[in-house]
């Protein structure tokens, strides 16, 4: 006898902890009850449906039958076993046989799954064709330890099918956002972090150069892709992606989360360097400021969660000449020569600015072309020697 108050209790429980809802786990239920009343007592080809009622802890057993027309079905010979499809129909049975349909699409009569339609309106008047028609089964609870472990099998790929539906649902939401898991354990340079409900891998060219990490600490990170395999759901992090910082900057600044300021651009080499364009809609707000916060605390909360990551916040401009020099910064520029149709400017400076437009290994000009979207070269007035970056892409 099955003791309702510890089922309820369970079913809650999962239903709390793994999100699967109470309704689809009867349904488990239900199938494989049927599922062993079916290997137990029942003939090859019955369609057989049970339903459970949690508040009494009774089951009830019913065989379906579809209704069909007798022209439409290959009856067969008296002699031949109702539950045996037949490999070849012989001639004796061609008068009842549609030349016309494919092997595919012939149907084998078999009175344990179909009846035919005259005999189902004597039962029930005004029924079609393939409509169903429900027949009561003798009620059974002595199932045998194979039917036993039938039925739990059923359940337990039922519970793991609702429980792979129910986190799809849930993280197909989180995806373009920040989350947060414990680091489960560590393979060949790939994170595996534990989600609670779900696995999550942040690959080794998606993590931030030089971070090390260990088991069981939290790490943020953000979800960019939520993929469905036949081991269950994956979840794909990144803290290398430029939104990431995007996100680390909404949850920072309001302006950024209602949509007052917006980030235009950004160019990133993570765990080192990142520039940002942002532009505000409102013209009373400073878009740069409102990223930087008061006194730096916006920017700096950023820059901490990225392991001290340097960021230059500039603001966007449609002038290409302008946002090219502001790009640069903190570099002075003294001119600017733009070809529109090749999209490359000529960036002109002093001397002593020249190594500060460069960048140290060239990441301030090659970070400023990511950004902007140009070809830039850097020359001085004074000095002949040229550098060229060109947009990486």
């Amino acid at each position: 006898m099955v003791d309702l108050k510890v089922l309820n209790a369970v079913l809650e429980q999962l239903e709390q902890e793994r999100g699967v809802p109470k309704e689809k786990m009867i349904e488990a239920i239900e199938m494989s009850m049927a599922t062993a009343y079916k290997k137990e007592y029942g003939k090859r080809g019955q369609i057989i449906r049970a339903k459970f009622d949690l508040n009494t802890g009774k089951t009830e057993f019913e065989q379906v039958k579809v209704v069909v027309e007798k022209d439409k079905v290959v009856m067969r010979d008296e002699n031949e076993t109702p539950n045996e499809k037949p490999e070849k129909y012989s001639k004796k049975d061609t008068q009842e046989y549609n030349p016309e349909k494919t092997e595919d699409e012939v149907v084998y009569f078999n009175p344990e799954h179909h009846i035919l339609l005259e005999d189902a309106k004597k039962i029930k008047k005004g029924i079609n064709a393939d409509e169903e028609m429900i027949f009561p089964l003798e009620a059974k609870d002595d199932f045998s330890r194979i039917a036993a472990q039938t039925a739990k099998q059923v359940i337990i790929q039922k519970l793991r099918e609702a429980e792979k539906v129910s986190v799809l649902g849930e993280y197909g939401k989180k995806e373009g956002e920040i989350v947060s898991g414990s680091v489960q354990r560590m393979e060949r340079g790939n994170i595996f972090i534990d989600m609670g409900r779900a696995t999550a891998i942040l690959p080794y060219e998606e993590q931030i150069p030089g971070e090390r990490y260990k088991q069981g600490e939290r790490v943020r990170a953000y979800l960019y892709r939520v993929e469905e395999t036949p081991k269950g759901i994956f979840l794909k992090l990144s803290r290398s992606h430029p939104k990431f910082l995007e996100e680390l900057f909404k949850s920072e600044a309001p302006e950024i989360a209602n949509g007052t300021v917006v980030m235009k651009a950004i160019a990133r080499e993570a765990g080192s360097r990142s520039k940002v364009a942002v532009y505000s809609s409102d013209p009373h707000i400073d878009p740069v400021g409102s990223l930087v916060g008061q006194r730096g605390v916006r920017v700096a909360t950023v820059m901490s969660e990225l392991g001290g990551e340097k960021i230059d916040i500039i603001e966007w401009s449609e002038d290409a000449k302008r946002f090219l020099e502001d790009a640069l910064s903190p570099a002075k520029i003294l001119n600017v020569e733009m070809n529109e149709v090749e999209k490359k400017a000529v960036i002109e400076v002093s001397p002593d600015q020249q190594s500060l437009a460069i960048g140290k290994g060239g990441q301030n000009v090659r970070l400023a072309a990511k950004l902007t979207g140009w070809k830039i070269d850097i020359k001085s007035n004074q000095v002949a020697e040229e550098t060229m970056v060109e947009e990486v892409k």
